[in-house]
């Protein structure tokens, strides 16, 4: 466990659960709020890590001792040098106000408050031969993590999440954080609306390919070697009619069962991993 003694002197210790502060992290479990605020929670040693390997300052970290263990040393010793150069708030908490901070159950003690990182399609790399995901109305954040996760192991060079204005997707749901194992913080991600990311694709010449049912060919029989965007939508109503017009090729996922589709992390997974096939 992690030793009060090696922390910042400029560590301030929270005891109550009435706290402000602590009132303040337990509001950004809603949507509303974190919008308002810009600004998110990252929780556990993994995602930690990941995000100060992208150079992220958090606005605040929280820290239970009782709760650390070894693999959390290198994570709280940067974030105790940050506190010293006066570039963050450290607070040390018990376990009851970290309980009910945290926005899961087992976190590893270790929780920060970013701001919203920004996510601007012209941030994206801009690669001879882009291979990109694009992800139309995600509404769970666990999919839209699970997605940054397998986009992180098959090279993905970006992920843009966009919305057609029928629902929103929360890019910065702790929880989103949390399924990507912090690969939110490692994969280039922008966030734009269906026809700014529709005409950013035709710009730069990216062949647009879009999963449907209603496609004639199956994803394997289509080359997928070209500058690519893969696009898929929401499981209960997939990809608007903007991106069915938009398409390059349409292709579909053959179902041999009763089912009629594939959780969208699933299926975004196999087209991905037949495009690293193909290039390999």
């Amino acid at each position: 466990m992690l030793k009060t003694a090696g922390l910042s002197d400029k560590t301030m210790r929270i005891t109550s659960l009435q706290n402000d502060r602590v009132k303040q992290v337990v509001r950004l479990n809603n949507r509303r709020q974190r919008d308002a605020l810009r600004r998110t929670v990252v929780e556990g040693v993994r995602e930690v890590g990941c995000a100060l390997q992208q150079n992220i300052i958090p606005q605040e970290v929280y820290l239970c001792p009782e709760l650390i263990t070894n693999e959390a040393n290198a994570a709280v010793t940067q974030l105790t040098q940050l506190a010293q150069n006066g570039l963050t708030q450290l607070f040390e908490i018990t376990p009851e106000i970290f309980a009910k901070i945290a926005y899961r159950g087992q976190s590893g003690g270790l929780l920060l408050v970013i701001p919203y990182q920004p996510h601007s399609l012209n941030d994206l790399p801009s690669g001879a031969q882009p291979f990109l995901a694009v992800i139309e109305n995600v509404e769970k954040p666990g999919n839209l993590g699970a997605i940054l996760r397998t986009a992180d192991a098959a090279g993905v060079d970006g992920v843009i999440v966009c919305s057609d204005g029928t629902a929103g997707t929360d890019l910065h749901n702790p929880n989103v954080v949390r399924a990507s194992l912090g690969t939110l913080f490692t994969v280039p991600v922008a966030a734009a609306t269906t026809s700014e990311t529709i005409t950013w694709l035709q710009d730069h010449h990216i062949q647009i390919v879009v999963a449907t049912p209603e496609a004639d060919k199956v994803y394997t029989a289509v080359n997928l070697q070209a500058p690519i965007a893969l696009v898929t939508g929401s499981e209960a109503h997939g990809l608007s009619q903007a991106w069915l017009a938009a398409a390059d090729e349409k292709v579909k996922i053959p179902m041999q069962g009763t089912a009629d589709s594939l959780n969208l992390a699933t299926a975004t997974a196999l087209l991905l991993y037949e495009v690293v096939r193909q290039k390999s």
